[in-house]
């Protein structure tokens, strides 16, 4: 891939506080226009990681760059970053904050106040235009600090456990927005803990654990580490079919589940019609993302992990 085509690059990040290293030689390429997810349980490094691409902390090994800038704070007017922690000013109206956030990174103020507005609608709260933040639920001032990082319209966004404490309601519009900022022709780089969101947002994502990157790729390819499972039920559930099924095959119900063996499910469904069986049920099913994660990672990072 082409530096020109690559939104973010690292190659062999290093972090240390104290003794303790928590990021451990990570390799990270980041494609633009895409929407890419770092995966981890909590304390795996994805805060450490994000924060070093950005040139908020310096890394102690390795390099990193931004948006073809080797040093990424001379790229920061064309980024968007929504922290883990957040915070906006109570007594702002949901407008002005938007703008303010948006002057930081260059943007003039009345363009500010004008895209603030219509963002604002967009999301669903254009009834809060002139509301104080202090007057918003707590997923509605996240939204708000959200298109305080998108205003300015950068060419990445890199926003840190984006999803944390917003109901499902935000947590769509969010996703709307992530995808919007795609479409737009931004790269999104997001980190997160919960599958769900990044099975159905991302385009690539790496997945790290104890601060290394164990897999990078897309969700197929993250999920074909883990084979398809069968789930077949015969027309007579009592039958015993132990003899013609794969030799993992085990009762799940009035059925039987085993892994999609490597010559198809054809075959096997040959010889269970044959036999006089028939099919009461049959589903091929893929691995989710979560059952992926475990191989990947192992048990004693994925046990940290919630679904």
């Amino acid at each position: 891939m082409a530096s020109s085509d690559r939104a973010v690059t690292a190659t062999g990040l290093v972090k240390r506080f104290g003794d303790r290293e928590v990021v451990r030689g990570l390799d990270l390429t980041v494609p633009r226009g895409t929407i890419y997810g770092v995966l981890g349980p909590n304390g795996a490094g994805k805060t450490t990681t994000l924060r070093m691409l950005l040139g908020i902390i310096e890394p102690d090994g390795g390099e990193r760059t931004l948006l073809n800038c080797p040093h990424p704070r001379d790229a920061s007017d064309r980024v968007g970053y929504l922290p883990e922690e957040r915070g906006l000013y109570p007594a702002m109206k949901a407008r002005e904050a938007i703008a303010f956030m948006g002057a930081l990174r260059g943007l003039s103020w009345r363009a500010g106040r004008a895209r603030a507005a219509t963002l604002l609608e967009a999301a669903g709260l254009g009834h809060a235009v002139d509301t104080k933040i202090r007057k918003l639920s707590k997923g509605m001032a996240q939204l708000v600090q959200l298109l305080g990082s998108v205003v300015h319209q950068p060419d990445l966004l890199v926003l840190d456990e984006p999803f944390s404490g917003l109901d499902p309601v935000n947590q769509e519009r969010l996703e709307a927005l992530i995808v919007g900022e795609r479409d737009r022709g931004a790269t999104v780089l997001f980190s997160t803990h919960v599958m769900a969101h990044a099975e159905r947002l991302c385009d690539r994502l790496a997945i790290i654990a104890g601060g290394r990157r164990r897999f990078e790729g897309t969700v197929d390819e993250a999920r074909a580490t883990l084979p398809q499972r069968v789930h077949y039920t015969a027309r007579d559930t009592a039958a015993e079919l132990s003899g013609l099924l794969p030799s993992d095959a085990a009762r799940e119900g009035d059925g039987w589940r085993f892994e999609l063996p490597d010559d198809g499910i054809e075959a096997l469904v040959a010889r269970l019609l044959a036999a006089g069986h028939g099919i009461a049920g049959l589903s091929i099913e893929r691995p989710r993302l979560h059952e992926a994660f475990v191989r990947i990672v192992g048990p004693e990072h994925a046990a940290e992990q919630p679904r």
